[in-house]
């Protein structure tokens, strides 16, 4: 973190970005991970048990009630900032949804558990930077560590993969190869997302980190050098793309076999 966090805290009072009653204020992404760089914007989640007016804000649209969150952006000392303004209720809703009471393997297989927007947060809460609030960051951890989440996003990776491997495998029997090039592309990155996310290294919706997350995970089922070998197609033959093609398909079903739900 390039700037100290009490620095941070003062920064957002100053400007009235914090609200009264607030729960808890915390750095995600790439600065609370320790991966951003220069050009990296800080983002911070504002939790509050009300909502928080703040001017030249935005509504983005959720599937909660609220339908919306408020989204904040300023610049400062060489920085973007981001602010993202969450209801208590909204995260109570959104764990809600992945209740081992709700879990249904078939709809998480489709991805339509949870909007893009709410996995996100709820991926970001294991990795975040507590700003304030440490001790409401940490029951929520636990709460959804205590979910379905994990179950809910390896099936549906999982379901991805599969699904682009039954498409390269159809394509590459149809000659049309170059389809079936960008398919297995696909089920590889699913595939790698879900051995990932099995042992909580989420992300799965910003794959540019996928590298760092694999690193970070360092899964014994799959080395670093065999998987960017292939992410990256060193081993890739203009001349005989099947083989790579083949070779890949076939680490994604072995995968699925060794990964569990």
């Amino acid at each position: 973190m390039q700037m100290a966090l009490d620095r941070m805290v003062s920064t957002l009072r100053a400007r009235n970005l914090i609200p009264e009653r607030c729960e808890a204020a915390f750095i995600v992404g790439s600065s609370a991970r320790g991966w951003s760089n220069e050009r990296s914007d800080y983002d911070i989640y504002v939790i509050s048990r009300e909502p928080w007016p703040v001017l030249e804000s935005i509504g983005v649209g959720v599937p909660l009630q609220p339908a919306e969150v408020g989204w904040h952006t300023f610049y400062t000392e060489g920085r973007g900032w981001d602010l993202a303004y969450w209801l208590d209720t909204q995260v109570d809703q959104m764990l809600a949804k992945v209740s081992w009471d709700e879990y249904d393997q078939v709809r998480a297989t489709s991805g339509d558990t949870l909007a893009q927007r709410e996995e996100v947060f709820l991926e970001r809460i294991s990795t975040c930077v507590p700003l304030l609030g440490e001790d409401w960051v940490m029951r929520r951890r636990s709460e959804i560590d205590a979910s379905a989440f994990r179950s809910i996003v390896v099936t549906r990776s999982l379901g991805a993969a599969n699904m682009a491997v039954e498409d390269a495998l159809g394509q590459l029997e149809n000659g049309d190869v170059n389809s079936a090039v960008i398919s297995a592309r696909f089920a590889l990155g699913h595939a790698v997302d879900a051995l990932l996310e099995e042992q909580g290294e989420y992300g799965s919706n910003i794959p540019k980190w996928r590298a760092r997350r694999f690193k970070e995970a360092n899964p014994a089922a799959l080395s670093f050098d065999r998987y960017w070998d292939l992410e990256t197609m060193r081993s890739y033959d203009p001349d005989d793309p099947a083989r790579w093609i083949n070779e890949v398909l076939m680490l994604c079903q072995e995968l699925s076999l060794k990964i569990s739900v």
